[in-house]
């Protein structure tokens, strides 16, 4: 009886220390997510670091989405016309490609290409600067390291993200069109009119809205890990792959909850 309570306690308080563990992470992030916002709209901003970071996350991240976006147009059409063509519906393809890329797919697959690239990169520069105590040395220089590394980078995400997925919107389409006219002997003018005719603004404007919250979810989450790495170089490693993780999860969970806000519309 007393190895079975002794048995019972531990286990409550494995749990305990569990929960205790995620309410301080909870907590920390908050936290850090204040004095994010507050720092944005105080002190000095240095517009070099932003525009550096606007070309790393934004310019360069466009092979990447680009690659992307057309593939998954490709596949999308021919998936698209092997279940329609059962039901003498090829006609409605075009206009499935173009719903499920501008809504759908373009952000979600840009966010999480950008969140491997990118944010993996924004958790290994600043974690690296932790560890070897460069984030100190700025405060001793009078440099606050929210406005130097956190804010340009957050706003980097934010306006970057949005012009890659309306860029990837605009290639996974061309992909579709590639595949439906050389491939399935698809009407060019036809597909094209279909396309223009049945697409809406709240479409892309609905997978814009998402680039934006990803762009700061994946900026956001590197800059937390890589700010509080610890314990040298496998402290990086392992901010960096939190980063990726935590992003690559917060992004398909808030795109069910914009979804779900954006269903009724």
């Amino acid at each position: 009886m007393n190895q079975f309570l002794k048995k019972f306690i531990n286990y409550l308080k494995k749990i305990g220390d569990l929960s205790f563990g995620i309410f301080c992470s909870i907590g920390e992030i908050v936290l850090f997510f204040i004095e994010c916002v507050k720092y944005i709209f105080l002190d000095k901003f240095y517009p070099k670091v932003f525009l550096a970071q606007l070309i790393k996350i934004g310019y360069n991240s466009l092979p990447v989405v680009g690659l992307t976006s057309i593939f998954t147009g490709m596949v999308l059409a021919l998936q698209s016309y092997t279940g329609f063509s059962r039901f003498s519906a090829e006609s409605a393809i075009p206009n499935v490609v173009v719903l499920s890329i501008t809504r759908e797919l373009a952000p979600v697959l840009a966010g999480l290409m950008v969140a491997g690239r990118s944010g993996a990169a924004i958790a290994a520069e600043i974690g690296t600067m932790k560890v070897t105590e460069q984030i100190d040395a700025l405060k001793t220089l009078s440099t606050n390291p929210y406005n130097y590394l956190i804010v340009p980078r957050i706003l980097a995400g934010l306006i970057s993200l949005p012009f890659l997925v309306f860029i990837g919107d605009i290639i996974g389409v061309f992909g579709g069109y590639l595949i439906c006219t050389q491939v399935l002997n698809f009407n060019p003018t036809v597909y094209l009119q279909n396309t223009f005719n049945f697409v809406q603004f709240l479409d892309v404007f609905s997978g814009l809205v998402k680039a934006c919250v990803f762009g700061f979810i994946i900026t956001f989450m590197g800059c937390y890990h890589g700010f509080n790495a610890k314990g040298g170089a496998q402290g990086v490693g392992m901010s960096t792959t939190y980063s990726v993780v935590s992003s690559s999860i917060l992004i398909l969970l808030t795109n069910y909850i914009l979804t779900s806000l954006f269903f009724d519309l």
